[in-house]
């Protein structure tokens, strides 16, 4: 299990947000490295994770528990055989391609080192917004039905449930391509990122389910799973 490329991205101008400068940070690039990665801060004031990663919209992205983005080069190559289309690495958006990572499998809470010090804890599955969407399909990945950018390509990423993970920084520490990546710590329950995806989009049932990764969710999930809890509870 392995880093095959770290990505950056750096502010460019889009018609498909609403950020107050109608910018964004999504496509990101690979660098050399090394990259040092930090806790950013809380949601609304953090952005990234990484050094010279822009997150643009502070309203919705980045903050402790966004600080960092995961996805499996198997998967974007999943993707590739299905849009006949090739998909370099960052194309998701994501600062971490990884190989040998089951990253749609991995439990929230889940801790993985990265390299000799980083140290990462898995905390939530990426949801698609409308800036992914709009990006996405105007970069030609996931397009809609008929080849134009719209929710058809974000309705197959969410069928999928294969949405690649957020990570929060419990060490600091800098990374480079290459570099190892070790699970260090799996707790003992079923929410992997894949089951959370699912709850928070086509299987709003399961969000009880949830409640069992506890505090290692996303602050936000947690509340939503507690909110639908209450509001289900026979």
């Amino acid at each position: 299990m392995r880093l095959l490329s770290v990505n950056v991205g750096r502010p460019h101008r889009s018609d498909h947000t609403d950020q107050a400068q109608g910018v964004t940070g999504i496509r990101k690039q690979p660098v050399e490295g090394p990259v040092a990665v930090a806790a950013p801060g809380p949601k609304g004031t953090g952005g990234s994770g990484l050094a010279g990663d822009s997150v643009c919209d502070l309203r919705h992205h980045g903050g402790n528990d966004q600080a960092v983005y995961a996805f499996a080069r198997e998967d974007l190559d999943g993707w590739e055989a299905e849009l006949g289309r090739p998909l370099p690495n960052g194309s998701f958006g994501e600062n971490l391609t990884t190989t040998g990572v089951d990253v749609n499998g991995a439990l929230i809470g889940e801790r993985w080192r990265v390299g000799p010090d980083l140290l990462l804890e898995v905390c939530a599955a990426r949801i698609p917004c409308l800036t992914f969407q709009g990006e996405l399909g105007e970069m030609g990945v996931l397009p809609a039905k008929g080849g134009r950018p719209g929710a058809g390509g974000v309705k197959r990423f969410t069928r999928a449930a294969a949405p690649g993970a957020y990570l929060r920084v419990v060490e600091p520490g800098s990374i480079r391509v290459g570099d190892p990546v070790r699970v260090e710590h799996r707790p003992e329950h079923e929410v992997t990122v894949s089951f959370l995806f699912r709850a928070e989009t086509l299987e709003r049932e399961l969000l009880p389910r949830i409640l069992a990764a506890g505090d290692a969710l996303h602050p936000e999930a947690l509340a939503e799973a507690r909110r639908y809890a209450g509001e289900h509870a026979s």
